[in-house]
């Protein structure tokens, strides 16, 4: 098995049914926060902790994803002709980060849960440990999220869970962890929770997104049992693992985290990312003083 992660897995083929009707016709992850889509934050993490690889899980309607990194050269044989020079500059600079990556996609067909999405990579990534970053979580962070997570791999060589603190009275809206502390900001998982009643948390660290997986996570999703919805779920192949005395990290991972999963909290993040960005922020921040 490589120590180095160099492939990153992004689960994006849910329906998005919260974000309708603008879901309709468009993938939720390509929806603005700031002036990225979504996912492009997502990748960008991926392309500057040097991963070789990003591999979308889409469903078949959501070709859209990967053709919003490609280039477009009659679009920019247009613009040239147009004589629009900054423009087609500024879309050759968008373009041109996303070659340092080998984009690919495979496909889940129906949205059968977080577990079948990773599941679906496996020929992808095959021996190899590999990291996955849910496309509705978004860090701010001086290093990128996964990049913290690999270089704590480099050392641990087993699985690790990126974590966040939450307010107490938010527990019961993740899954959080059971941990013993190791070093700052690690820990070793003792259990996981899905949920938890606010008198039943095993603690306020939540998890939030990003995982590193050795091959071996496979093994325990195909043993999944689908819930009632006939979905499998990523923490129960990890309860699985922890059952069998596997050792499993969790890493408080440093940075702002950025939900985007609800249509509330895509537009607090929106707003975030609008008013920290270098060029338009100050403009729009005073654009807010003089609001009504």
């Amino acid at each position: 098995m490589s120590m180095e992660i160099k492939k990153a897995v992004i689960p994006a083929a849910g329906l998005s049914t919260r974000f309708l009707p603008l879901t309709k016709i468009m993938p939720k992850q390509l929806l603005p926060v700031g002036d990225k889509a979504m996912i492009e934050h997502v990748v960008l993490e991926a392309v500057e902790a040097e991963m070789a690889q990003v591999i979308f899980v889409l469903s078949e309607t959501q070709k859209s994803i990967l053709e919003y990194f490609k280039s477009k050269p009659k679009l920019e044989s247009f613009l040239e002709a147009r004589g629009q020079k900054e423009i087609l500059e500024k879309l050759k600079q968008h373009d041109a980060v996303f070659t340092q990556v080998t984009l690919s996609a495979v496909q889940q067909l129906l949205p059968k849960g977080d577990g079948d999405a990773v599941l679906r990579a496996k020929n992808q990534v095959a021996k190899e440990a590999f990291a996955v970053l849910f496309s509705d979580d978004l860090f701010l962070a001086k290093v990128p999220a996964i990049e913290q997570m690999k270089q704590v791999f480099l050392t641990a060589q087993k699985p690790i869970i990126g974590l966040k603190r939450v307010a107490p009275e938010k527990v019961s809206s993740y899954g959080c962890v059971k941990v013993e502390k190791i070093a700052n900001r690690l820990y070793k998982i003792k259990e996981i929770v899905e949920k938890p009643a606010l008198n039943e948390a095993p603690s306020d660290l939540a998890i939030c997104g990003r995982y590193i997986f050795t091959p071996d996570i496979f093994h325990y999703l195909d043993k999944v049992i689908p819930n009632k919805k006939g979905e499998v779920i990523l923490a129960d192949a990890l309860r699985g693992m922890l059952e069998d005395g596997k050792i499993i990290y969790g890493y408080d991972i440093e940075g702002d985290w950025l939900e985007c999963g609800k249509t509330v909290d895509w537009l607090k993040s929106n707003i975030q990312v609008c008013l920290d960005h270098p060029e338009y922020g100050p403009a729009l921040k005073e654009w807010v003083k003089n609001l009504r």
